[in-house]
């Protein structure tokens, strides 16, 4: 007999906090990607969405008392079980709702670690979520829930006699971050030995990057014909995935399919999923994939940049952006939206599922991978044989011409093939 999850019944709500006339986003347009989050739990039924308009944050209960009252009697009316509040929740404020409304509650930090954890598959994936999740209980234990006050005896072997119940949970939660670094420590020394043998292949990396359901994935399908998870879903893809793929009139690359980002990535997540992203660092191509039918594109893009900024990437180079999902366009904007594409070298219109404009960006990735090379002749004594050795492995030696003390190599490389010939000496 096949186990059946539960559904719960959930309620979006938007706290709207005026923030002077240069508010950023778009309370109707914040609210759709509140709901598009929740929507990505397969246990969740939404049953409305609200957007709560507010002067200032109350400090004890978030809303004003009517308005409080006014979301009791809404979430009673259509029994909902739980709330999703698109924003920062205090533990206070958390619990005094609660209480109040007798539902559970989720901020959108939470929110996203529930999916994040719905969604990760890797070992490095689980071990970086459970991690985050962690960290992210640890600041709610402040006097988060009355369980947490009461005294906790004990023979004063661990923590000493009456330690609160708040020391006991928190140092709990630190001796299993403590076991998780160290299970995750060994997960990433092994993903380092993956990352040097293919280092060692000479094919450039390219690596996808862009705010999440922007069509990542689909583009990576559509090139590798992979089997990825790309759904119309936010955080669909969690776990990097590599493949290796020849362009057309093309180099053979690998391509790398990266989680997506989000505007006000709750920073447990940042700090958790940096190896992760760092395999973008390692990437000698950058592809930034945007949802231009999105109507807040340029502020998705702006995220995007920030993070990768974050990660010490240098966004002005060996990045190319790509305008996607140009087929969801009205013919007029679809046509503008190409004209400014042409008038920028590193910015490319296409239609990841129809696959309009991909043969252009495939020759553009091209031409990049081979403008990044360069001639130089290197001098090699007769002992130099490992140098030597690897650089015919590479299939990057043009001429080479013996000489009294050694040899004399043409060879037309890339920078990181020059980087790994040094650090061999």
């Amino acid at each position: 007999m096949e186990h059946e999850t539960q559904v719960t019944r959930a309620w979006v709500l938007h706290p709207d906090i005026y923030s002077g006339a240069d508010k950023r986003r778009e309370a109707s347009l914040a609210i759709e990607e509140a709901v598009a989050l929740a929507e990505a739990l397969p246990h969740l039924d939404v049953a409305g969405a609200t957007v709560v308009k507010l002067p200032r944050a109350h400090p004890g209960m978030l809303f004003g008392k009517g308005k409080i009252e006014e979301l009791r009697q809404l979430f009673e009316a259509n029994e909902v079980e739980l709330v999703l509040i698109d924003g920062p929740v205090s533990p206070v404020q958390q619990r005094n709702l609660e209480k109040v409304w007798k539902v559970k509650l989720l901020d959108r930090t939470g929110l996203i670690l529930e999916i994040f954890s719905d969604r990760a598959r890797t070992r490095e994936g689980v071990l970086q979520v459970e991690m985050a999740a962690l960290s992210y209980q640890r600041t709610r234990l402040v006097r988060a829930w009355t369980h947490l006050e009461r005294q906790r005896g004990g023979l004063g072997f661990v923590g000493g006699p009456g330690e609160t119940q708040i020391e006991a949970d928190r140092r709990a939660i630190d001796d299993q971050l403590v076991r998780l670094r160290r299970q995750l420590a060994k997960v990433v020394k092994t993903r380092e030995l993956h990352r040097k043998a293919r280092a060692k292949v000479p094919f450039p990396i390219v690596a996808l990057v862009g705010y999440t359901n922007a069509g990542k994935s689909t583009l990576f399908n559509h090139v590798t014909g992979a089997d990825v998870m790309a759904k119309d879903m936010l955080f669909a893809t969690l776990d990097p995935t590599m493949r290796s793929v020849v362009l057309p009139d093309g180099p053979e690359v690998i391509l790398s399919d990266t989680v997506g980002f989000i505007s006000d990535l709750p920073t447990e997540l940042v700090a958790a999923f940096r190896a992760t992203l760092e395999e973008v660092l390692a990437a000698d191509l950058v592809l930034h994939v945007r949802d231009i039918a999105h109507p807040e594109t340029a502020h998705q893009a702006e995220d995007v940049q920030t993070i990768l900024e974050s990660l010490g990437l240098d966004t002005e180079a060996r990045q190319i952006e790509v305008w996607n999902k140009i087929d969801l366009l009205a013919p007029d904007d679809q046509e503008a939206v190409k004209l400014k594409a042409t008038r920028d070298e590193a910015v490319f219109a296409v239609s990841a599922v129809t696959g309009e404009g991909l043969s252009d960006l495939f020759h553009a990735i091209a031409r990049a991978l081979d403008s990044e090379k360069s001639r130089e002749v290197l001098k090699l004594g007769f002992a130099d044989g490992k140098q030597r050795a690897w650089l015919f492995k590479e299939g990057i030696v043009e001429a080479e011409e013996q000489t009294e003390d050694g040899f004399d190599l043409t060879v037309f490389w890339t920078a990181r093939q020059a980087a790994k010939f040094a650090s061999l000496n």
